[in-house]
């Protein structure tokens, strides 16, 4: 039980009737916990029957003759068979002891035990465990870092958990092989350490969650993360087939934010995209998803051989992708990446470095070892960041593009957009734009119509934001049809870019 001394923060219910989560402080301390507070308790005859449950499933359950069935729907249907089957020797449990007893056996055999609330808790991105008697942390979205009340007090225990998460990501774990880089069946990424191996302090794990509905960029925008001009410009870069590299540091949203500008694109866009563990999810259905591969080393022989991104940036040449998209780059897939970029391919991607300079002298550095008459080939580079933003009476955290940059040649950017921090506002300065002058010249028009698109398609998802239209499959069909409507005009429609208000944009537009 919690100690009462506590105040609370917030709840919520997790999962209804079985658990709830609240944030608690402790009036002699300023840190801030999870406290997994009401999960469904069982009592001596229910523990009882679940050990039972348990080892009548491990001897008569069947594997499903429909292989689509979703296990844990399964494995519900099948204990309902066993309990009418076994009523009496289970002690004859009233329905409300089913329920929790059926709820218990999903989350220990198909779940995530202890953590299993955490894992089903939306508003949890993180999850991390350092070692044995030591408090689980969680990433919360409101609180961000913050210690739960679940911890692993055995070795033993923790050791069959990181064994368990290896099976589900259909990895292998051991004193040989410690270190566990992975894919959760819920595409939630796992990286885990084994014993006393790497880690002192025992076994060790870290689960980064995985959103089911992917990021659009009507959800950034409502973030505050750029706003619809920043938005339209990129949507115009996009169509031109320009590249782009987003910049941050770890948990700055670099990935979040590449899926949603890739949310940007036409719907009949082909790309490829490359990554160690996947992570992108966008709504394209011309989509071509390659991951990398470790080998397995047994003495002094590779069973099997190492497909890196170097190789798969390679492969990707043969698919004739519009984009090539790099979820990190990190080594001498870049070299590949640019020559790529040289030969009409469009590219995305992401890399670690806090600004442009930083991100050219990795570039043309070991190992990436672009030549510096490559660099203006990357026509856009963007800086996000995660930063405070002042409020009453308290400060927030929230994740904000900073900088945007127009390479225009080596060692010489051209800013376009800023975020001024005083007030959380954007300020963009795309009449200076080199890029939208080139692109206008390209297609017979004067840079000052494209200026005047820009605004027209800022209004545009101005008005898809006042519909709360931001699942990301609906946002890329309504692009689609914003971009079919345009395609075949020579010139820009002067009803529709001289319509002022969201009712006129919406009925010559949608």
């Amino acid at each position: 039980m919690v100690e009462p001394d506590y105040e609370i923060i917030t709840k919520y219910t997790v999962n209804e009737h079985f658990s709830e989560a609240k944030i608690i402080r402790y009036h002699d301390q300023s840190e801030r916990l999870y406290y997994i507070s009401s999960e469904v308790g069982l009592n001596h005859k229910e523990k009882v029957a679940l050990d039972k449950l348990k080892k009548i499933i491990s001897k008569e359950l069947k594997p499903p003759e429909n292989k689509e069935v979703k296990p844990d729907k399964y494995l519900v249907e099948q204990t309902d068979f066993f309990v009418k089957k076994y009523f009496k020797s289970l002690g004859k449990l009233s329905e409300e002891s089913i329920e929790k007893v059926k709820y218990h056996l999903v989350a220990d055999l198909i779940g995530y035990g202890p953590l299993n609330v955490i894992m089903d808790d939306p508003q949890i991105e993180d999850i991390s465990c350092n070692g044995v008697n030591m408090p689980i942390y969680v990433w919360h979205k409101e609180f961000e870092s913050i210690p739960t009340n679940i911890r692993f007090t055995s070795k033993i225990e923790l050791n069959n958990f990181i064994v368990k998460l290896a099976h589900k990501a259909g990895k292998h774990i051991s004193s040989a092989h410690p270190v566990l880089d992975g894919m959760l069946p819920e595409n939630h990424r796992l990286a885990a350490t084994f014993m006393e191996e790497v880690s002192p302090k025992g076994s060790t794990f870290c689960i980064r969650k995985f959103r089911k509905d992917p990021i659009s960029i009507i959800d950034m925008i409502n973030y505050g993360t750029l706003n619809e001009r920043i938005a339209s410009y990129f949507w115009l870069l996009l169509e031109s087939k320009m590249n782009l590299m987003i910049i941050g540091g770890t948990g700055a949203g670099k990935t979040s934010l590449l899926n949603a500008i890739i949310s940007l694109m036409s719907l009949n866009t082909k790309i490829v995209t490359i990554e160690e563990v996947p992570e992108l999810n966008p709504s394209l259905t011309n989509w071509t998803q390659l991951t990398s591969r470790q080998s397995f080393k047994f003495g002094s022989r590779d069973q099997n051989q190492n497909i890196t991104l170097f190789d798969l940036v390679k492969i990707s040449l043969r698919y004739r992708p519009d984009y090539i998209i790099v979820g990190e780059v990190r080594g001498e897939e870049a070299y590949v990446l640019f020559q790529a970029i040289a030969t009409g391919h469009g590219g995305l991607c992401t890399l670690h470095a806090d600004g442009v300079d930083h991100v050219v002298k990795r570039l043309t550095s070991h190992p990436m070892n672009v030549s510096p008459i490559y660099i203006p080939l990357m026509n856009v580079v963007l800086h996000v960041e995660r930063v405070k933003i002042p409020g009453e009476g308290s400060v927030r955290y929230a994740r904000r593009i900073r900088n945007i940059w127009e390479i225009r040649e080596f060692e010489n950017y051209n800013p376009v957009a800023t975020w001024n921090p005083r007030n959380d506002e954007y300020e963009t300065f795309f009449d200076s734009s080199f890029l939208i002058r080139n692109m206008a010249e390209k297609l017979g028009k004067d840079a000052d119509e494209l200026l005047d698109e820009i605004d027209r398609r800022a209004r545009f998802l101005r008005s898809l934001r006042e519909d709360s239209i931001e699942d990301q499959s609906d946002v890329a069909e309504k692009i689609l049809d914003y971009t079919m409507m345009t395609r075949n005009e020579h010139e820009l429609d002067e009803p529709l870019m001289m319509a002022q208000s969201k009712d006129e944009l919406k009925e010559e537009v949608l």
